[in-house]
């Protein structure tokens, strides 16, 4: 017996030197008297608090963002008197005032009678990595951002469209009330084109999708470059007299502007063209079939002379 006591102190030693080398940070807490029995030196390091600062799972809490504080202690507090294993993600706070990331992770030691006895875990440092998640949250963000819009407009695309058009016609269906497209092309612009260059027509493009993005002011009307020179408008819940208010609006704003165009055969101005839809969709009826019906009206309205709108009626 005399031979294996100094092996255990040894032993002991040597798992504490080990412990307080790694970046982990130790800790254990009596379940009895909710008092630390012991926590690693490193975390004055992470946190900047002292290590006999730490006396009470109060400590602990009180160190706890205030946004994440009651949700996670009670989180612990009840994966510890279950007497399951767990870990947590939070910030806390230190000396400095900053926030730090950390995750801990607890083990639940027990008695021989099953009671808890302590509980064990480990700290991590994971600040950085959450910097590098946020980061990554927004660049996807920023991505998605630009994966629905127009790269020479700046305003949504076809795709950006196609889900809204999907999400909006399920309302229209379910709520049964009107909606109502305007699809909308530049007359003339391939004679503009040729005429003026590639990089003006790129110009006249944003400059149009610019001037239309007013059109329609209410939260839920959707305006978007559907392809080539062509723009449409979704407006939810709007009849079709309201739909072709909106449209004169497109029709007279474009004509405000001015915007010269020699080459056109119906003035000297850039004019534009426009087919208006309403419908109330019933069981069976798509949203395809009524975007071709919207397309076939900007048809007529270019056979009407170009400049003007057809509608329903």
């Amino acid at each position: 017996m005399n031979d294996i006591a100094p092996k255990m102190e040894l032993d002991s030693s040597v798992y504490k030197t080990l412990l307080e080398s790694t970046k982990a940070i130790p800790w254990k807490i009596d379940w009895a008297t909710m008092q630390f029995t012991y926590i690693g030196p490193q975390i004055e390091g992470v946190l900047g608090w002292p290590q006999d600062s730490w006396v009470s799972v109060n400590d602990w809490a009180s160190r706890i963002h205030p946004d994440e504080r009651e949700a996670i202690v009670n989180f612990c507090v009840a994966q510890s008197q279950a007497g399951a294993d767990h870990e947590a993600d939070y910030r806390a706070l230190a000396q400095n005032g900053d926030y730090v990331w950390i995750r801990d992770v607890v083990h639940v030691a027990r008695k021989p009678d099953g009671s808890v006895d302590a509980l064990i875990g480990f700290m991590f440092d994971i600040n950085e990595r959450k910097k590098t998640e946020a980061k990554l949250i927004d660049l996807q963000k920023e991505l998605e951002t630009l994966s629905f819009k127009d790269g020479l407009t700046g305003v949504a695309n076809r795709r950006m469209f196609d889900s809204v058009m999907k999400l909006e016609w399920a309302n229209a269906k379910n709520d049964k009330r009107p909606i109502s497209v305007i699809m909308l092309d530049i007359d003339y612009f391939k004679q503009y084109n040729d005429h003026y260059g590639h990089i003006q027509g790129d110009h006249c493009l944003r400059q149009v999708a610019q001037t239309l993005s007013s059109a329609a002011s209410r939260s839920r009307d959707f305006f978007g470059r559907f392809g080539g020179e062509e723009f449409i408008l979704i407006l939810p819940e709007t009849n079709e007299l309201s739909a072709l208010t909106v449209a004169e609006r497109c029709r007279k704003l474009i004509a405000d502007e001015q915007i010269v165009h020699e080459k056109s055969g119906i003035g000297q101005r850039l004019t534009i063209s426009l087919g208006v839809h309403t419908v109330i969709p019933c069981y069976g009826d798509e949203p395809l079939q009524f975007i071709e019906e919207v397309d076939r009206r900007l048809y007529r309205a270019k056979q009407k002379g170009r400049d003007c709108i057809a509608s329903d009626t």
